[in-house]
């Protein structure tokens, strides 16, 4: 993929001075495309390698189909699903699964297409809400949500979406899909005039014309009053804390767990967040709010 990747932008940067359209083109077949896959660490397979896996039929791209993978541990009452980010895996969360598990928590990490197992090449942000509801589906009302990176913005957006769930806990989010365009335009060096044809295309060719940067944003659209906790490493390189911050200022009850010196991916693994989650989801009904406080 970064081959691809580099062909494919050095091509954008030199036809955009002739053809913004032709520009837009080729930016467009990179916007959906996956590419690198994360491997699984050695010290998550025990975890996974424990888990029941089930398939999630999905529309996909264009409508051809797609297929996400649940990996599923535990038959409590309550259940939690994880979602990951892009270019993520599921065994992202082997350290939550582990703690939530210890808890007695039915807990369920999706892999999204083309990431992890799950086969493909392309998804984008419908994948990802679709899956939540599958899971919804086959559940019942979730316990709780946990969205990292682009999978935290799919729970937010899946949450103003109507998915019935009483917690909710993002990890280094963007606060909209404005923001992830953004850093892909600023990635490819794109013009103004080609990154506007692309978002015109894009929303053309998979939303009927409809603003897909309106529906995936969580400072556009109300979100209900679930609890809910942004967490964000200050020095995140990948999607900046001001992401955050907005999401805060955007939902002025929510709390804001500030970190440093985890990074964007190496957060999911920190003490702190671990110990947010358990003092989220594990709270009892109406108290979950004063727990978390005490515990972060």
């Amino acid at each position: 993929m970064r081959i691809i990747e580099q062909v494919v932008t050095g091509a954008v940067r030199g036809v955009q001075s002739v053809s913004a359209s032709a520009a837009a083109s080729l930016a467009l077949r990179l916007f959906m495309r996956v590419g690198t896959r994360m491997p699984l660490r050695d010290e998550d397979e025990p975890t996974m390698s424990t888990a029941t896996r089930w398939a999630i039929p999905l529309p996909g791209v264009d409508g051809r189909g797609a297929v996400a993978i649940a990996y599923e541990w535990g038959r409590g009452p309550e259940t939690v699903v994880l979602v990951h980010g892009w270019q993520g895996r599921a065994s992202q969360f082997a350290p939550m699964v582990r703690e939530l598990r210890a808890e007695g928590l039915r807990v369920v990490a999706l892999e999204m297409p083309a990431h992890g197992e799950a086969p493909g090449e392309r998804t984008y942000l419908p994948d990802f809400t679709e899956a939540i509801a599958v899971a919804q589906r086959r559940y019942g009302p979730l316990h709780g949500l946990v969205g990292h990176s682009f999978g935290g913005m799919a729970v937010l957006t899946a949450l103003a979406d109507g998915i019935d769930v009483d917690r909710v806990m993002t990890v280094a989010a963007p606060a909209e899909a404005a923001s992830v365009f953004g850093a892909f335009r600023d990635r490819l060096g794109i013009d103004a005039r080609t990154a506007e044809i692309t978002r015109a295309r894009f929303a053309d060719r998979y939303f009927d014309g409809a603003d897909p940067f309106a529906w995936a944003s969580a400072l556009r659209r109300p979100l209900p009053p679930t609890d809910l906790v942004f967490a964000h490493d200050r020095g995140d390189r990948q999607v900046p804390f001001s992401e955050a911050e907005r999401l805060g200022t955007a939902h002025p009850h929510a709390a804001l767990l500030a970190l440093d010196g985890t990074g964007h991916s190496r957060i999911l693994r920190s003490d702190a967040v671990l110990d947010a989650a358990l003092a989220l989801f594990t709270a009892p009904g109406g108290e979950q709010r004063a727990t978390y406080a005490a515990a972060a």
